[in-house]
């Protein structure tokens, strides 16, 4: 069934440690300390010990090199190993039941819900089977019962903490990528984005068009109405831009100030449809003293007219330029990489 790791180099580390501290601990306990027992109850704890050695290693120098299910089936395997383990040292007791407590917090960190408490039920199996062939009927089940509550919920509470913490990383996330004002990508993002669009255009993929807007006169619109204004203004063109890419893969960012940026995949002919489809939806937008804020906006499309993000951006902002030169208020794409 498919799955997904949260962390493969925590959960890598996590069943190193448990491994590496495992073996030693059961070749002392299982075995030097029991040599009285039985050969072949000494044997088997013995491989069971070096097993886990060679899996730690291999967890801690290549984790990459064991398969990828290993990580979904590691803690029922645990949890097989800890209950075989309190079977051959016929131990009952509480102290050796919390060994259970690793597949428990490893599944609820790592895992999924699902798989977290599909683990809880293989322990509380696994815990009834040890608890009732050696200890009293009565203790046994109140062992057990205690044992199964309190395992339900630790997974609980992890698995709970781990769902705000997911949510809490998405926010911070979001609010380091994006700007504040306009809910648009900010820079960082942008230029992040717009480097991966280029490579695949280079290499085949679509074409990346790189559109560029600046608010013509912002700095009058401020002057005369004030920044809120302005900062209404600013609302509004990214507004428009989403809204002019609504039937295509596109990204609006904010490059700072007055200053846009909108990365399309398709060729010159889509992105300038595209730009006048924003002037138009700009246009129409109410509401602003003095009217909607004009835009110039210029174009350039890779592979057409550059094959590295920096030449993208500068043909692109050099098509601007021409726009303002011209007259402010207009699309320019320039021809030719520069």
């Amino acid at each position: 069934m498919p799955f997904q790791l949260r962390d493969q180099h925590g959960a890598s580390r996590a069943v190193a440690y448990l491994m590496l501290a495992g073996a030693p601990y059961n070749l002392v306990t299982g075995v030097l300390m029991q040599l009285g027992a039985p050969p072949a109850e000494l044997a088997a704890i013995g491989i069971t010990a070096a097993a886990l050695l060679v899996v730690g290693i291999v967890c801690w120098r290549r984790p990459e090199a064991l398969p990828a299910y290993f990580w979904l089936l590691v803690p029922f395997l645990t949890a097989g190993v800890v209950t075989g383990l309190n079977f051959a040292t016929e131990d009952a007791g509480t102290a050796a039941q919390l060994f259970y407590l690793w597949p428990l917090l490893y599944s609820a960190r790592f895992l999924s819900r699902r798989v977290a408490y599909l683990v809880t039920a293989v322990i509380s199996a696994g815990h009834a089977s040890v608890v009732f062939t050696y200890a009293p009927p009565v203790q046994a089940f109140t062992d057990w019962i205690a044992m199964s509550v309190a395992m339900v919920m630790t997974a609980w509470v992890v698995i709970n903490l781990n769902q705000r913490n997911d949510q809490l990383r998405a926010v911070l996330e979001e609010q380091a990528s994006s700007d504040a004002l306009t809910g648009a990508a900010n820079r960082r993002a942008f230029d992040e984005e717009l480097r991966e669009a280029v490579r695949q255009a280079v290499r085949g993929g679509d074409p990346a068009a790189l559109v560029l807007i600046d608010v013509d006169h912002f700095k009058s619109i401020n002057d005369t109405w004030g920044h809120g204004t302005g900062d209404r203004a600013l609302r509004a063109v990214a507004d428009a831009l989403r809204a002019a890419g609504a039937e295509t893969r596109h990204l609006v960012a904010r490059l700072g100030g007055d200053e846009f940026a909108v990365l399309l995949r398709g060729g010159p002919e889509g992105a300038f449809r595209y730009a006048e489809r924003a002037r138009a939806t700009l246009a129409a937008t109410a509401g602003l003293p003095g009217g909607p804020p004009q835009v110039s906006i210029g174009i350039g499309v890779a592979p057409h007219h550059a094959s590295a993000a920096e030449d993208l951006q500068r043909v692109a902002d050099a098509a601007l330029y021409q726009a303002k030169d011209g007259g402010r208020g207009r699309t320019s794409m320039v021809t030719l990489a520069s």
